[in-house]
């Protein structure tokens, strides 16, 4: 999926998604908690380490 595809499926802007994936963003939780819900995954799934 694009940037640009993923952005419009959270609500974000394109850039904001840019920056995340940069490290020059620092979301807060409650775009993380959109993000893996646009991903179709829970919120805890991204943090949990195997």
């Amino acid at each position: 999926m694009s940037q640009e595809a993923f952005a419009d499926k959270c609500g974000l802007d394109r850039t904001y998604i840019s920056g995340i994936e940069r490290g020059v963003r620092n979301p807060t939780l409650a775009v993380i908690n959109t993000l893996a819900l646009s991903l179709g995954i829970e919120l805890k799934t991204l943090f949990d380490w195997p």
